[in-house]
C-alpha cells in the first residue's frame, strides 16, 4: 500500500499494516524529523523490520539530504533476512513510478568478514575467521603484488586483481545484494566481493552490517569511518546492546596469550635482523616515518589491505602526535615490549586476586619497569606501523602480541571507565589453576557516544527492551522518543503464566539454596513431563546456565525422568559446541515435522536463545526454569556494578533484575513469531511472582498476564495448558481483520483524521489510543 503519514508519503509493501506498525513509524518519523536518537520496543512478531525499512526509505526518497540507512544486525543470518526483505520493498515500490520512468535508483547491501564473502578456493577453505584474513592478506597485500610483478611464481588473488584492474568500472549497478548476490557476482566477473563491498559502501543508499562494525574501534575505524553526519543508524535486536560495548573494549590475557605474544617478539626480532642486512633502509624510511609522526604522511590511513584492524581506542581518543623516541626505532621498540611483557608474567603470578584501577596499574609499571602510560598509548599503532615495514602477512601467528598491545593501548588511554582485575583461578574451579589479567570496560556509554555524536539519528530497538528508560542512563544519551507499543490480537494466542509450587505444593525456584534441593528438582521434571502429555509438537525448555542444565538433567536420568519424558517426546540438548547444537536442532525440527514430538533444552545468554526461532508447531511452550541472573560473585559484574551505581545512580539489585528479566523475556520470545502464531509461556519460579520481576516484563507479555495464571501449582498449570491448546485448536478466524489489520483506506482516514504534528505533540501524544482500541 501507499499511504500518508503526517505529510510523508510512505510504500508499505503489503496490502494491511498492524496498528502498532503504524504507531512505530509515526514515533520513527517523529525522531527523523527532530534529528534525534530513539529507543523503540515492538513487539515480536508484529514485522519490526519491514516497518523500519518502509517508513526510513521513503523519508530519504521524499529528505534527499538525509544520508544512507546504516542497519546494525546481531548475525549473518539476521542480515540476508533483512536485505531479502528490502529486495521485495523495492520490487514493490518500483509499481508506483513506472509511468514516470521507474523508482529513483537505490543501491543497498550487506558487508561481512572475509570468512563470509571470500570466493578464493584456497583461502575460502581456511577454517578461522584469522585463518581467513591471514590468506587473504598473503594474497593481496601491496608488497606480496608487487614482488609478483617481477616474479610470477608468487601467487596473488585472481579475484583481488581483476577488482583493481576493473578500475572505476569496478563498482555495483543500483540494485540490493546480500551476501549470496556479491559472491555470485564476484564469481561472474572475477572480482572480490570483500573489497568490492568495502568500496560501495561509501555509494550506497542503504548499508547492512555487524554490530561491531559500528561500536568496536578497531573495525568502526577502517569501515565506518568516512560515514556522514547525516545517516540513520538502526540497531536492530539491541536488548543487548550495552554487553556488545563493553565486550568491544575489554581484553583477556592468559598465559598462552603471554606465551604467544613471547614468541612473536623473538619472530620480529629475527626479521628485524633480516631486513637490516637486506633492506635496511626500510626501516630506515619508518624511523624519518615516525619523527614526523604517524599520520602526518598517512603511514596508518593507507589502503587497508595490509592492516588486520585499527586502534582499539575510540577515534577522538587516539593521540595525533609523533610516536615518543624511545620506540621509534624497531628494535627499542621490541625491548620495550619485552619489558611490558615481563611486567605482564609478573601480575600473572600472583597467588590472590588484585584488582587494580587503570592510574594504579600504570603506577606499579612505572615503579617496575620504568614504563610511561602515555607511551603505551602509541603501542598499537607503532606495532601495526612495524608489520606493514616488514611486510608481514601471516595476521593469525600474531593473535598474542595484538592482544598484548590491544590491553597496552586501552589502559595507557583511558583513567575511568575500566577495572583491571588478576585472578589466579576460577572461583567456580579453584582447584584449577587458570590465571588471567582481564581489562574489563565498565561504562557502555564509552563505546556509544562517538556514535551518538557523529550521526543525527540512532535508533535502538528490539522487542524486548524492558523496562525502557533504563536504557538511556546505562548509555548514556536522551533520546527525543521513547515507545514501549502493545500487541493486537484478535484471539489470545499468548498466554503466559507463573509457576510458584510444584504438585506437591512445594515451591520451585532455581535461587541458590533451593535449586540443589532434590524436591524442587523432582517438581520441575514432574511438571515437564505432564506438559509433554499435554501440549503437542514441540517444547523448548531454558535454564540460567550450562552447569545447572547439566545437573538438573544428570538428576532427572537418575530418577528416572528423563526416561519418562522421552515415552511422550524426544530430547536434544544444546552444547557449548556449534555443530552439536546445530545438530540437535536439525534433528529437533524433523521430530516435531513428522509428529513424534520433541523437548530442546536449552540455556538462557546462549546461541539458541538470542537467534533462533521455535515458530509454529516447533515451539507449541516455552519454559523458563528460574530467574537467569548474571553470576553474581564475578568480580567484573561487581566491579561494573559499582561503577554503574557511583557514575549513573543505578542501584545494584535494579541492574541485576532488570538484565535477569529481558534475558527471560527473550527466550520466551523465541515462540512467538507471527500473530497467527500461539504459544505457552511459563515462568517456572516463585520470584517471578514478585512485582520488582514481573513488571519488568514487556508490556506485550504483561497484558495477558492473568491474575488466574499467577503463583500456581503444576496442576493448575497444566488446567491452563489444556484450556489454551483447546481454543487454539479451532479454525483461526482470519476474516476479523478490522480489529488487527488496518487497510491502505483505514490508515489515510487516521492521517486525514489526525491532528498536525505539532498540534499532536501539543495534546500529548493522544494519537496512540486511538490507534490500538
Amino acid at each position: 500500500m501507499r499511504f500518508q503519514l503526517e505529510g510523508l508519503t510512505v510504500y508499505f509493501p503489503y496490502e494491511f499494516i498492524y496498528p502498532e506498525q503504524y504507531q512505530y513509524m509515526l514515533e520513527l518519523k517523529h525522531a527523523l524529523d527532530a534529528k534525534g536518537h530513539c529507543l523503540l520496543e515492538m513487539p515480536t512478531g508484529t514485522g519490526k523490520t519491514i516497518t523500519l525499512l518502509s517508513l526510513i526509505t521513503s523519508y530519504q526518497l521524499a529528505h534527499p539530504e538525509v544520508g544512507k540507512l546504516i542497519y546494525c544486525t546481531r548475525t549473518v543470518p539476521e542480515m540476508e533476512k533483512v536485505l531479502a526483505e528490502l529486495k521485495e520493498l523495492m520490487h514493490y515500490r518500483q509499481r508506483y513510478f513506472e509511468e514516470s520512468g521507474g523508482a529513483p535508483p537505490i543501491l543497498a547491501l550487506g558487508l561481512s568478514s572475509r570468512k563470509n564473502l571470500c570466493i578464493h578456493p584456497k583461502v575460502v577453505e581456511e577454517g578461522s575467521r584469522e585463518s581467513v584474513d591471514a590468506g587473504c592478506m598473503r594474497l593481496t597485500a601491496p608488497w606480496v603484488r608487487e614482488r609478483a610483478q617481477n616474479d610470477q611464481d608468487i601467487e596473488t588473488c585472481a579475484f583481488f586483481d581483476g577488482l583493481d584492474a576493473a578500475g572505476p568500472d569496478g563498482r555495483l549497478d543500483p540494485g540490493v545484494y546480500t551476501l549470496h548476490d556479491l559472491r555470485v557476482m564476484g564469481r561472474k566477473r572475477q572480482w572480490c566481493p570483500y573489497f568490492l563491498a568495502r568500496h560501495m559502501i561509501a555509494y550506497a543508499n542503504v548499508v547492512v552490517y555487524n554490530y561491531q562494525y559500528m561500536i568496536d574501534p578497531k573495525v568502526s575505524q577502517m569501515v565506518s569511518r568516512e560515514m556522514e553526519r547525516e545517516c540513520v543508524v538502526v540497531f536492530d535486536e539491541a536488548h543487548n546492546i550495552d554487553n556488545v560495548c563493553i565486550e568491544a573494549l575489554s581484553v583477556n590475557l592468559r598465559q598462552q596469550t603471554l606465551d604467544s605474544a613471547g614468541r612473536n617478539i623473538a619472530t620480529l626480532r629475527r626479521e628485524i635482523e633480516r631486513v637490516k642486512e637486506t633492506d635496511a633502509g626500510r626501516l630506515k624510511a619508518e624511523y624519518q616515518r615516525l619523527l614526523s609522526g604517524l599520520q602526518a604522511h598517512g603511514a596508518l590511513d593507507e589502503e587497508d589491505t595490509q592492516r588486520w584492524l585499527a586502534n582499539p581506542a575510540l577515534p577522538e581518543d587516539v593521540l595525533r602526535e609523533a610516536v615518543p623516541g624511545n620506540i621509534r626505532r624497531a628494535e627499542h621498540f621490541l625491548a620495550f615490549l619485552q619489558r611490558f611483557l615481563a611486567f605482564l608474567r609478573q601480575r600473572l603470578a600472583v597467588a590472590q586476586v588484585q584488582n587494580d584501577t587503570p592510574a594504579s596499574f600504570l603506577q606499579a609499571l612505572q615503579e617496575t619497569v620504568q614504563i610511561e602510560g602515555k607511551t603505551l598509548r602509541f603501542c598499537y599503532d607503532r606495532l601495526t606501523s612495524l608489520l606493514k615495514t616488514l611486510e608481514i602477512t601471516a595476521s593469525d601467528d600474531f593473535g598474542g602480541l595484538h592482544a598484548v598491545a590491544d590491553f597496552a593501548t586501552l589502559v595507557g588511554t583511558y583513567s575511568r571507565g575500566f577495572a583491571i582485575i588478576t585472578e589466579p583461578y576460577d572461583d567456580r574451579l579453584p582447584s584449577v589453576p587458570d590465571p588471567v589479567i582481564q581489562l574489563s570496560c565498565l561504562d557502555a556509554s564509552l563505546a556509544m557516544r562517538p556514535i551518538f555524536s557523529k550521526f543525527q539519528t540512532v535508533v535502538i530497538t528490539s522487542g524486548t527492551l524492558s523496562p525502557i528508560d533504563l536504557y538511556p542512563r546505562i548509555l548514556n544519551f536522551n533520546p527525543v522518543c521513547i515507545a514501549s507499543l502493545n500487541m493486537t490480537l484478535t484471539r489470545e494466542c499468548l498466554c503466559p503464566v507463573v509457576l510458584t509450587r510444584g504438585g506437591d505444593q512445594l515451591p520451585v525456584s532455581t535461587k541458590f539454596d533451593m535449586r540443589s534441593d532434590p524436591q524442587v528438582i523432582r517438581n520441575y521434571g514432574r511438571m515437564l513431563v505432564d506438559l509433554a502429555a499435554t501440549v503437542p509438537d514441540g517444547i523448548v525448555c531454558f535454564f540460567v546456565s550450562y552447569l545447572y542444565m547439566d545437573t538438573i538433567v544428570s538428576r532427572w536420568n537418575d530418577m528416572g525422568i528423563l526416561q519418562e519424558l522421552m515415552q511422550h517426546k524426544l530430547v536434544f540438548i544444546e552444547t557449548q559446541d556449534v555443530v552439536e547444537t546445530t545438530l540437535a536442532l536439525d534433528n529437533f525440527r524433523r521430530a516435531c515435522d513428522c509428529g513424534r514430538g520433541a523437548v530442546f533444552f536449552s540455556v538462557a545468554r546462549g546461541k539458541v536463545a538470542e537467534g533462533i526461532d521455535f515458530d509454529r508447531h516447533y515451539g507449541r511452550c516455552v519454559v523458563m526454569f528460574g530467574v537467569p541472573y548474571q553470576y553474581t560473585l564475578s568480580r567484573i559484574l561487581r566491579a561494573r556494578l559499582e561503577y554503574l551505581r557511583e557514575t549513573f545512580q543505578i542501584r545494584e539489585n535494579d541492574y541485576l533484575a532488570f538484565d535477569a528479566v529481558r534475558q527471560a523475556a527473550q527466550c520466551v520470545g523465541r515462540v512467538i513469531r507471527s500473530k497467527a502464531d500461539y504459544g505457552l509461556m511459563v515462568f517456572a519460579d516463585k520470584r517471578y511472582q514478585r512485582h520488582d520481576k514481573r513488571d519488568k516484563l514487556p508490556a506485550w507479555i504483561t497484558q495477558h498476564l492473568k491474575d488466574s495464571h499467577l503463583n500456581l501449582s503444576t496442576d493448575m498449570l497444566l488446567c491452563i495448558a489444556r484450556e489454551f491448546m483447546r481454543s487454539m485448536a479451532q479454525p483461526y478466524d482470519r476474516s476479523a481483520v478490522g480489529r488487527t489489520l488496518l487497510s491502505e483506506a483505514a490508515v489515510n482516514a487516521l492521517d486525514t483524521a489526525a491532528p498536525p504534528p505539532a498540534a499532536a505533540a501539543a495534546a500529548g501524544g493522544s494519537m496512540a489510543p486511538m490507534l490500538l482500541d
